[in-house]
């Protein structure tokens, strides 16, 4: 299997707002940056889709490093996605799980791949972390002026 790493970020101004996400993708030398924008979303649901794309992004399966700031994605998958399936996608509060169409399609394309999750201090000096938060909080930008354009 082929060794990949994917950092990840999404960014949201105003939540909701218009939000950005990004991904980074290395294996070896060869880097690839994604990057995209939605009009009216959240931080969570940008945070999720970076991964989601990163990952999507993959031709075959690989062993990929993910790396994120976001609790919410990296608990999320690794601790509470089993129990949300073992209830019927109903919280402990009772409640329906928010963004429960993007956690079924992170799980789809998380199954092609043996991951490791990692979370990583956001705004930390961490190069890589800085990097796709700059790419998402771009993309939010230019979705903000675009909906600003449009009016």
């Amino acid at each position: 299997m082929k060794k990949v790493e994917i950092f990840t970020d999404g960014a949201c101004k105003g939540n909701p707002g218009p939000g950005g996400w990004a991904a980074l993708l290395r294996m070896g030398q060869h880097e690839k940056e994604l990057s995209g924008g939605e009009a009216d979303t959240t931080n969570n649901r940008m945070e999720m889709t970076a991964v989601i794309k990163g990952l999507s992004a993959l031709i075959e399966p690989c062993k990929v490093d993910v790396y994120s700031d976001s609790k919410y994605v990296i608990d999320g998958i690794t601790k509470w996605v089993d129990g949300w399936k073992r209830k019927g996608w109903i919280t402990a509060s009772k409640k329906p799980v928010r963004n429960a169409e993007l956690w079924h399609e992170l799980i789809d394309v998380a199954g092609r791949h043996d991951i490791e999750w990692h979370w990583v201090k956001g705004h930390n000096g961490h190069p890589e972390n800085e990097r796709v938060d700059q790419l998402a909080s771009d993309e939010a930008d230019r979705v903000a002026r675009e909906e600003t354009a449009a009016e």
